[in-house]
């Protein structure tokens, strides 16, 4: 049946102070997004949807999408996150200008989706062993029971130049058993890793933490679920609500204490990098810098 990657690239960086998606950084000028889909391909992915704004289309076309598809023969399809709609018989509301969330996301792609799947962020980098081990666990599933996310080390992922939001995860046997949205994870002058969302003396975190970092792998039988999710978060939000946002993390932790889906737990050897503030920009440079030095990517990723 093959397995198909989602990415999530709609969402504007009000963090980063621009659109974070398409920023340059690789060698040759590739964006982050480009190192996910090569990887991807590598692992054996076969199909590719990126949800965009509708008004990102010609951008997305001239910086990869072209180059991608003439060079690897691999169509990319786009999928547009609109500022309306209806969801499970709920309206988005109107006047409504920030993103409803990942869940909304994923379902502006339902209609490319029609095999397994694996959703990613498209301004973070998850490295070649995260699609290595998500590849072939997505060719076992076959019910909206069986799904999975790949798994970081907490102190792989926190950005040294501010606060960053975490699915902070408890595993047992393998299994997800709950997962925590937790906002203002902060590394501290003394090197340790807070929770500061109630403030600077706030709990801290073990390095070894798992969390998620929007790397999940469904069937497609369960977006109709994740549909009714999103129209029963569109049903409670308050007339003057703009900022509310349904999260595939939130949901997850849902359908976990429901029984709804069983969520494996793949672990990744890869650290992670993104750019969450414009100080981050000169460090993942140098990374992807440093990546292609050792072999890890050629040259020009599409040589």
């Amino acid at each position: 049946m093959g397995s198909a990657l989602v990415v999530m690239a709609a969402g504007l960086g009000s963090r980063y102070g621009g659109v974070k998606q398409i920023e340059g950084v690789g060698p040759c000028g590739e964006i982050l997004l480009e190192y996910a889909i090569f990887d991807a391909l590598r692992a054996g992915f076969d199909k590719l949807v990126v949800i965009i704004k509708r008004e990102m289309l010609n951008d997305c076309m001239d910086l990869f999408g072209r180059r991608i598809e003439n060079r690897t023969g691999q169509k990319i399809l786009f999928a547009f996150q609109e500022p309306e709609g209806v969801w499970d018989g709920a309206p988005i509301p109107r006047g409504r200008t920030k993103p409803l969330g990942t869940v909304h996301a994923l379902l502006s792609a339902a209609e490319y989706l029609d095999r397994p799947f694996a959703v990613i962020n498209a301004d973070d980098y998850y490295g070649p062993h995260a699609f290595q081990v998500l590849a072939p666990k997505l060719d076992t599933f076959s019910g909206a029971s069986e799904s999975a996310m790949v798994a970081y080390l907490l102190e792989k992922t926190v950005s040294p130049f501010g606060s960053v939001t975490r699915g902070v995860c408890s595993v047992a046997d393998g299994y997800l058993q709950g997962i925590t949205e937790t906002y203002k994870i902060t590394c501290m002058p003394d090197g340790s890793i807070r929770d500061c969302s109630s403030g600077d003396d706030g709990p801290i975190l073990g390095p070894e933490t798992p969390v998620s970092m929007n790397m999940w792998g469904y069937h497609p039988d369960i977006l109709p679920l994740m549909e009714k999710e999103l129209g029963d978060f569109l049903r409670s939000l308050p007339p003057d609500d703009n900022r509310s946002e349904c999260l595939l993390p939130v949901v997850m932790d849902r359908f976990l204490a429901t029984g709804i889906t069983r969520t494996a737990v793949l672990r990744t050897v890869d650290r992670w990098f993104g750019l969450t503030y414009r100080e981050d920009k000169p460090g993942v440079i140098t990374a992807l810098q440093n990546l292609r030095d050792s072999g890890v990517y050629p040259p020009a990723l599409w040589e």
